[in-house]
């Protein structure tokens, strides 16, 4: 980034800092909610006869949520990386700055891993909400009135829907990462 002067490296630098950190600390709150989340799902379900948890392809919508978590984590680490690349780039060494090839490959990995983690996510959203989706198909099925026992496995229960929302946390939280790391690359190639 020798190309530019050295009031255009401390905003860049400053950019960097500040842009890394909010999209740190947004995914981080959204990443441990989602966490926390089908945290409980996963020992709730094992625990309980009814739930997402004990549906045919849950197991697969379930595994593409953490997947999408596990990017997440991957994606955090890249935002932290945008802080660390700001104070490197406010050094009053040259050395000890990144040449401009470098933060731009670091930016774009961020675009990628934001990407895949949104893929991820929206696969397992689409699988747990088609499960929701027979669920409730089944349930509407019984004629109110008759007597007829109902497998609790058919029903929706709130646990379904905080597994859902906990996919949204997800997406959410990429949506920050691909935001701040679009905003960078933008900044940065001009």
């Amino acid at each position: 980034m020798s190309e530019t002067s050295e009031s255009q490296l401390r905003a860049i630098a400053k950019l960097f800092r500040l842009t890394g950190w909010i999209t740190f600390w947004s995914q981080l709150v959204l990443g441990l909610v989602s966490g926390g989340i089908l945290l409980f799902a996963s020992f709730s379900a094992s625990s309980r006869t009814a739930g997402i948890g004990n549906n045919p392809g849950a197991g697969l919508g379930i595994f593409f949520a953490i997947s999408g978590l596990v990017a997440l984590g991957i994606g955090l680490f890249i935002s932290f990386r945008y802080v660390r690349i700001g104070r490197q780039l406010d050094s009053a060494n040259p050395s000890n700055r990144p040449r401009k090839l470098e933060t731009v490959q670091v930016v774009r990995l961020g675009l990628l891993v934001h990407l895949v983690g949104i893929l991820l996510t929206l696969i397992g959203a689409q699988a747990i909400v088609g499960i929701l989706l027979t669920k409730s198909l089944t349930v509407s099925q019984i004629i109110p009135g008759t007597i007829t026992q109902v497998d609790p496995s058919r029903i929706i229960q709130p646990l379904d829907i905080f597994v859902v929302q906990a996919n949204t946390n997800t997406v959410s939280a990429h949506f920050a990462g691909l935001v701040g790391s679009i905003w960078l690359l933008n900044r940065i190639t001009k």
